[in-house]
């Protein structure tokens, strides 16, 4: 593994302290439980994008499975399937190495949407949600799908560095 991998992982792992550390408290109490704030996703969006959707499939299994064992104790591994198959499903669509601002903006929302809608499906199911769709969209998705787009604009710039860097290491290493 070269050094660039190292760091995204590295920085994936970090982005992951700070969503369980610091936002909790800069969120207003009042939002707390409406406003589910999750930065890995957001970041593995990216990679699905700029990178490959079988890397962000693998990041989104490992870091989904984190968020189950430290965060959320109802169902292990629903955390896991639903960042890792919104990934790679967003992966499917939008692989394209130059994705614009907007275009990369409607994929966070999208990616966002869809793993909370897979999560909402999965509560579903398993009988630990009793609230309407229609409830859990106005009530938390669309709130969290707006706090994931102003994460995603600040992440735009130096991520897309860091993934246009990987890829070139992964181009020379191929050609030598």
């Amino acid at each position: 593994m070269n050094m660039r991998r190292s760091v995204l992982i590295l920085l994936l792992f970090l982005l992951f302290i700070l969503q369980g550390t610091v936002l909790p408290w800069l969120i207003p109490d009042i939002w707390q439980m409406r406003i589910i704030p999750n930065l890995v996703l957001v970041a593995i969006l990216f990679v699905t994008v700029y990178h490959h959707r079988h890397t962000a499939l693998l990041l989104g299994l490992s870091f989904g499975m984190l968020q189950d064992v430290v965060f959320y104790g109802r169902i292990l591994g629903s955390h896991s399937f639903t960042m890792g198959l919104s990934a790679y499903l967003i992966g499917l669509i939008f692989q394209l190495p130059r994705a614009p601002l907007p275009l990369m903006m409607s994929v966070v929302l999208l990616g966002s949407l869809l793993a909370d809608s897979m999560l909402f499906g999965i509560y579903t199911v398993f009988n630990l949600n009793q609230e309407p769709y229609s409830w859990a969209l106005l009530n938390h998705m669309l709130p969290t799908m707006l706090v994931h787009f102003a994460i995603a604009l600040l992440f735009y710039v130096p991520l897309r560095k860091q993934l246009e860097l990987i890829k070139k290491e992964a181009a020379k290493e191929e050609n030598a």
